[in-house]
């Protein structure tokens, strides 16, 4: 029998000072017992000797210290996990929210997780096809990868989130793959989008949500990304599946972080966020990869959109920091009419080169990357001095990049939002414009590919 303290000391916003405690740990969760048989639920946010000071889920509103009682449960936040948890839709606690039955756990675990020995990994070799042509030629998602896409407000990265879990795959045949969503501090509005759209496309089958909606409590947002990446590992290390979890949007998950370090009265570091920001954002990133001896594997996918479009701005700078490059959409580029906008020149995957070649994509694939991103920056380039001089500067090559630059975008960048293309069809759209170009200026591809895939054979 767990014992219930009356000696709530003070309540300021959502915490709870209980004084006189003896026996209680860092992030263990704790009932809070209201006058009239009314409970919520917290969590421990620190220890001082005899003193609890508990993060109230619920909020504290119409509590009186003295009137409450505190009871410690002796454990931290945990989700029960079983193999009936694709297909489902949860709360930032671990709820069913989709009007199905509940999921009766094969086991808890706690949402914290346990650090990945360095030396038990694995490295990520293995292509993901998302279907989306600027991710999987120019920016190859690999199994066991961190990958960050950046945006700005108003920019369409929950419709690209919505479009990379209903397409991705693994190429091998045969193997399990399912996608863990995380919405974080959305909008009714956006839930609505994400709900539907699972729901229409039948991609909910091999997914698993948690909707965490901007009217929810702050800590429930802290937990949303802890409980998509402790059901990931269950079903990747467990049930031997290869997931793809999708987190958006961080920033959301920064700014409840802040307000959360703003209520302990702690000492701010840039913009206000807690100094501990980056060693928080990397317990969440950290719990992707693959382990040697188990199938299964966890891949990231993390979106935030970076305040006023800074790239300098302590989220994505500390993202960038931790992940595996970043993949980063341009207003300019979204303001033409282009989907997704896909800033190409900027964006890096720094594996995508081991997860490209013959047996994995094809062989061709590394040339065509390399010669369709010089190319495109040539033109860019050429853009540029037209600018300032004037087209009149520009020689007969330089006007045939320009053109180039111009059709990249509007085919090979520019792709419908239901379009899924297969990694095949992607290089031969890129072949496709390369063609524009005199075979003896695709200096990094290979002679026996040009002769073979060049789709002009006057050469």
């Amino acid at each position: 029998m767990k014992k219930e303290y009356l000696t709530v000391e003070n309540i300021v916003g959502p915490l709870m000072l209980v004084q006189y405690v003896g026996g209680v740990s860092f992030a263990e969760i704790a009932e809070i017992i209201i006058p009239g048989g009314g409970i919520r639920q917290g969590q421990v946010l620190e220890v001082q000797e005899d003193k609890a000071l508990v993060q109230v889920f619920q909020g504290t509103s119409g509590l009186t210290p003295g009137e409450v009682r505190v009871k410690f449960l002796g454990k931290g936040l945990q989700l029960g996990v079983s193999r009936d948890i694709v297909g489902r839709m949860f709360d930032g606690f671990g709820r069913t929210i989709d009007g199905g039955p509940a999921i009766i756990p094969e086991k808890y675990v706690d949402v914290n997780g346990v650090p990945i020995n360095p030396e038990a990994r694995d490295y990520p070799t293995e292509f993901i096809q998302t279907g989306v042509s600027t991710i999987d030629v120019l920016n190859t998602l690999v199994r066991g990868q961190k990958l960050p896409i950046f945006s700005g407000a108003g920019l369409p990265h929950s419709r690209l989130a919505a479009q990379i879990a209903r397409q991705a795959k693994v190429l091998k045949t045969g193997e399990q793959f399912a996608v863990v969503f995380a919405a974080m501090g959305i909008t009714f509005e956006e839930a609505h989008f994400f709900m539907r759209e699972f729901e229409k496309t039948g991609a909910l089958e091999r997914a698993v949500l948690f909707i965490n909606l901007a009217s929810d409590p702050p800590i429930e947002r802290i937990a949303v990304p802890r409980m998509a990446l402790t059901a990931a590992e269950y079903l990747a290390y467990e049930c031997g599946m290869h997931i793809l979890v999708i987190l958006t949007d961080m920033t959301n998950y920064c700014e409840a972080l802040r307000e959360i370090s703003a209520a302990r009265k702690e000492v701010p570091s840039r913009r206000g966020y807690p100094g501990y920001l980056y060693t928080d954002l990397s317990t969440i990133y950290e719990r992707a990869g693959r382990i040697k001896g188990k199938s299964g594997s966890i891949t990231q996918m993390p979106i935030l959109t970076m305040p006023e479009d800074d790239k300098t701005h302590p989220i994505p700078d500390l993202t960038g920091y931790i992940t595996e490059g970043q993949i980063i959409l341009s207003r300019p580029i979204h303001t033409e009419g282009i989907y997704p906008p896909v800033d190409v020149l900027p964006s890096l995957s720094r594996l995508k080169d081991k997860g490209i070649g013959a047996g994995k994509t094809r062989e061709d694939h590394s040339g065509v990357m390399n010669q369709l991103y010089a190319a495109y920056a040539k033109g860019k380039s050429a853009k540029e001095i037209a600018v300032v001089l004037g087209e009149s500067a520009l020689t007969e090559m330089d006007l045939l990049y320009v053109k180039f630059s111009d059709m990249f975008e509007k085919e090979f960048i520019n792709q419908g939002e239901g379009e899924n293309r297969d990694i095949t069809t992607s290089l031969s759209i890129g072949w496709k414009l390369l063609g524009m170009l005199p075979a003896s200026e695709l200096k990094r591809i290979k002679e026996e590919y040009i002769r073979k895939y060049y789709p002009n054979k006057q050469l």
